[in-house]
């Protein structure tokens, strides 16, 4: 069965979801948060909600291949102090999604969004130059990582929204390009694979997400392969600036959406 004709998708709607599949490449290998700009392109053209349950196996090919590509650049006893927050977050989210309709859920992530890009600018004016992500084992670097873990957790369920939470968080620890490209590429591939049981049993996840899903998905190889050359060429200024403004751009999308 043709899958656009499945979804009822035209073919300008189709190219705009191969180019956000593309642009999650893209993301996940060079500038993380980016991707919340998929996810308005998602949104737009299928239902709101649907599109929640559709994005996520795009993800999540995207995740495998900066694993593939960033291994041995995470930083784990970060992402073990981080998943117990997140795993809290995810439920919050899942009880979230039961009763919330989709404006209540994008003006609620869009302005979570916009505060964590204000905070992370404040934070880093006023920060020690020298910090590295060793400053996590204090006792505000463990509040601080509860805290984005539990936002991450939430916002990644209720609408794919979790990279911008967690690229401020890894920003503000202090992790340099490399090393945050390699801890969020792990953690996003865990969570974003505990989180299609969850989807599943919403009903964002079946048959017909899918057959979407596996056209979609090619399109994420060459994304991943730019970004990978492009992340080389930038430097650590203007990478943390391009992660921050993708978040703020994904926050003022939801809000006006």
């Amino acid at each position: 069965m043709n899958t656009m004709t499945l979804w009822h998708i035209s073919g300008w709607g189709f190219a705009a979801l191969a180019c956000a599949a593309l642009l999650v490449g893209f993301s996940k290998t060079a500038v993380s948060g980016a991707n919340t700009v998929s996810l308005a392109i998602f949104a737009a053209v299928l239902p709101a909600r649907a599109s929640t349950g559709v994005l996520l196996p795009v993800l999540i090919a995207g995740d495998v291949l900066a694993v593939l590509t960033y291994r041995r650049h995470a930083h784990w006893p970060t992402l073990w102090r981080l998943f117990p927050a997140v795993a809290a977050g995810v439920v919050i989210g899942t009880l979230f999604l039961m009763w919330a309709d989709d404006g209540v859920v994008r003006t609620s992530i869009g302005a979570i969004l916009l505060l964590m890009a204000a905070v992370t600018v404040w934070r880093r004016r006023t920060a020690d130059a020298g910090e590295e992500p060793d400053s996590v084992t204090t006792r505000s670097g463990r509040v601080k990582a509860r805290s984005y873990g539990v936002l991450g957790g939430f916002t990644t369920m209720v609408a794919n929204a979790g990279g911008p939470v967690m690229s401020m968080y890894l920003l503000s620890a202090g992790f340099r390009k490399l090393g945050f490209l390699g801890t969020s590429a792990f953690f996003f591939l865990i969570v974003n694979v505990s989180k299609v049981p969850f989807s599943a049993g919403l009903g964002l996840i079946d048959g017909r997400s899918l057959l979407l899903d596996a056209a979609l998905a090619v399109f994420v190889v060459p994304g991943a392969l730019f970004g990978k050359w492009a992340v080389n060429r930038i430097n650590q200024r203007l990478f943390e600036q391009l992660v921050i403004a993708a978040t703020v751009v994904g926050g003022v999308q939801l809000l006006l959406r």
